[in-house]
């Protein structure tokens, strides 16, 4: 069986020609090459300083082939080819971050919520300089991502070159079965938000699930969907396409296009909007990559959705997965994938509708200013003024407030004699210090309750994708009255 993966994976039919196609000058080339490729072979074996095995030789000269043509193809053993199918499925062993390389360093694609990695704190962006001491620099992709896999509970250190920073960063980290639950829920108020961390073979039925949930909590208030990519590295090519077909009737969704015109492929939308025509914001940052950028494509293209955040990885190449029977299997850049538009977001990336970088929202404060009703004689409210025996709510509510927060001390410093009153402090000055822990355990308890409303105000770009639709909401409701 074939593997069609962006990263993603379905059934393809690939032609791998032969050397022997015909008698051209460049198959006797061909030839000459293949026969510098048996010397150097055979020297190895016969002089290197150490004995290496003949295995080992073939597949480092094939990883340094493959690894020669893209940052994305790359060969895998029999042991690495298994780990990659176990991922697939939702479930594998390692840190939880996804990566590439480039410039002869691993670069950090995304990590993957609730993992080891993002934990750490470590960001898309990163790049890792050393593995427990190693350079980086010399490996392939494939060494390097085994090196950063090992038994569970194990500890790795991975040294980290962060934009912003002048000295390198040390983080431990210890691997762990990852599990991915691709997609998370909750509900903002009349609002659904939707967060696919990855595209794995359960996340077309975990939008389902969650889409589900949200109409059964918030019913017929429900105004619209966030749905958010951000930090999602990609995964499985017939999911985005699932995923992208929930929200869209029809039309294209995607488009693969090979050296050869005739292998091209189209993905197009079935009848059927999960959403049933409600507004959805997409969120992505660069953190965004592969199939993320597929939605995200789509859904703007078609004018589905709104994107906002900041553009996305860039990454619009399509990896074939071919077993090699008895060995392993080589992962190969076929072809390039194309938005419904024609687009190709190879190195550009997706430019979202409305840019907003990742902030933290501070509240000014601010000394109250004048207001009309501060001014000597202006005139009082009609609609306040109309009430009969009603004093006016700005010149006297005020006062009156003010009367109503004194009259509860007033009250207890008249009902207790004065006598009661010190008694009843010195227990509290008593209970002072034993007051201090409660304090502390409370400051310290707030941090590991982060609730979904501590979560959105620190989400600075989330927060505006709920305004976005409230307001989306609003303005759709004032056109219909």
């Amino acid at each position: 069986m074939r593997m069609f993966r962006i990263a993603a994976y379905t059934a393809i039919a690939l032609a791998i020609p032969s050397v022997q196609a015909g008698p051209t000058a460049n198959s006797s080339e061909t030839y000459r090459q293949l026969n510098l490729f048996g010397d150097v072979f055979e020297r190895v074996r016969a002089d290197y300083v150490e004995k290496v095995g003949d295995e080992e030789l073939i597949e480092s000269a094939i990883q340094g082939m493959l690894a020669s043509l893209d940052p994305h193809s790359s060969y895998m053993n029999a042991k690495s080819f298994r780990d990659m199918q176990v991922q697939t499925k939702g479930e594998f062993g390692g840190l939880g971050i996804e990566v590439t390389m480039e410039n002869g360093l691993i670069k950090v694609v995304s990590p993957i919520d609730e993992t080891p990695a993002a934990r750490a704190g470590i960001k898309p962006g990163d790049f890792i300089t050393h593995l427990d001491g190693e350079a980086v620099m010399g490996l392939s992709l494939q060494e390097a991502v085994e090196k950063m896999r090992g038994p569970v509970n194990s500890d790795i250190k991975l040294t980290l070159r962060r934009e912003g920073r002048d000295q390198p960063l040390d983080v431990t980290l210890t691997r762990a079965v990852i599990k991915i639950n691709s997609v998370r829920s909750r509900v903002e108020g009349d609002i659904g938000y939707i967060r696919i961390t990855s595209f794995n073979e359960q996340t077309d039925k975990g939008l389902e699930n969650a889409v589900e949930q949200i109409k059964k909590q918030i019913g017929d208030k429900l105004v619209g969907y966030v749905l958010d990519l951000r930090n999602n590295p990609g995964g499985l090519l017939d999911q985005a396409v699932a995923v992208s077909d929930a929200f869209l009737d029809k039309g294209e969704i995607v488009s693969t296009r090979g050296r050869n015109p005739d292998d091209g492929q189209r993905y197009n939308a079935r009848p059927g909007d999960l959403a049933n025509g409600l507004p959805v914001v997409v969120l992505i940052n660069n953190g965004s990559a592969s199939a993320s950028e597929i939605v995200a494509g789509a859904l703007q293209d078609h004018h589905r959705a709104v994107l906002m955040g900041t553009r996305s990885f860039g990454k619009g190449s399509v990896q074939t997965i071919i077993p090699l029977p008895g060995h392993g299997a080589m992962r190969l850049t076929t072809a390039r994938y194309y938005t419904p538009s024609g687009r190709s977001i190879q190195q550009k990336g997706i430019e979202p509708d409305i840019l907003v970088e990742q902030g933290h929202l501070e509240v000014a404060k601010e000394a109250r200013g004048r207001s009309e009703k501060d001014l000597r004689h202006s005139l009082a409210n009609p609609d306040e003024a109309s009430k009969a025996g009603e004093p006016k709510p700005f010149d006297e509510q005020k006062p009156a407030d003010d009367a109503t927060k004194k009259a509860p001390d007033a009250k207890t410093s008249d009902q207790k004699p004065a006598d009661q009153k010190p008694a009843d402090q010195k227990p509290a000055d008593q209970k002072a210090g034993d007051q201090k822990p409660a304090d502390q355990k409370a400051g310290d308890q707030k941090p590991a309750v982060k609730t979904a409303a501590s979560e959105r105000a620190e989400d600075y770009q989330l927060d505006r994708a709920l305004d976005l639709l409230h307001g989306v909401t609003l303005f759709k409701g004032r056109m219909v009255n």
